[in-house]
């Protein structure tokens, strides 16, 4: 269970190497799960040690959230039985197979069940980590609006937003929803 530290550094640039491994991880308040190619490199290896962590310390989180195709990997530990979860819409028919009774949410850009949180893509993984520090901190918290400012960065803050179900063709996708306030993917 994640003896060995996996060498991605073909994938990441620059560099970045682990201080502990899933056996000797400290106690942790929050968990980010982030999902992209890593989980196919992980699923193409039999390797389950991220599913495994998850399984094992998700009863001691506070919070736990995914990223994009990071929710594949709490639905297989088990996590998102019973609950609501969204996912990558591009990696939707990928995704969703895995997991017991969870209710995949097909037009959201993040969902919220409890303490578990779940994104649709990368930026919308920018969006909820934003609405997550808004819950944890107060909206309107100084040091956070200065963060945010400072990247340049304007928030998606409505959950429901999601343009990409309809991009992506995803079955259940809003194909109605009103998005002429909102930036539209490139192309639409």
């Amino acid at each position: 269970m994640g003896n060995d530290i996996m060498d991605l550094g073909h994938m990441l640039q620059p560099t970045i190497m682990a201080t502990h491994t899933f056996l000797n991880a400290p106690a942790l308040d929050v968990l980010l799960v982030p999902g992209g190619i890593g989980n196919r490199v992980l699923a193409d290896n039999k390797d389950t040690s991220v599913e495994d962590f998850v399984r094992l310390r998700y009863g001691q989180l506070d919070y736990l959230l995914s990223v994009c195709t990071g929710s594949m990997s709490l639905a297989k530990a088990g996590v998102l039985d019973g609950r609501r979860a969204t996912t990558n819409k591009g990696a939707w028919a990928e995704v969703i197979p895995n997991g017991n009774n969870v209710t995949w949410v097909p037009t959201a850009r993040w969902v919220v069940d409890g303490n578990i949180w779940t994104s649709s893509g990368v930026s919308a993984g920018m969006d909820m980590a934003y609405a997550f520090l808004s819950h944890l901190y107060g909206k309107g918290n100084e040091k956070l609006a200065k963060t945010m400012n400072g990247i340049e960065y304007a928030p998606h803050t409505d959950p429901h937003w999601d343009p990409f179900s309809v991009v992506h063709k995803v079955p259940g996708a809003d194909k109605n929803a009103d998005l002429s306030d909102c930036v539209k993917p490139v192309g639409y």
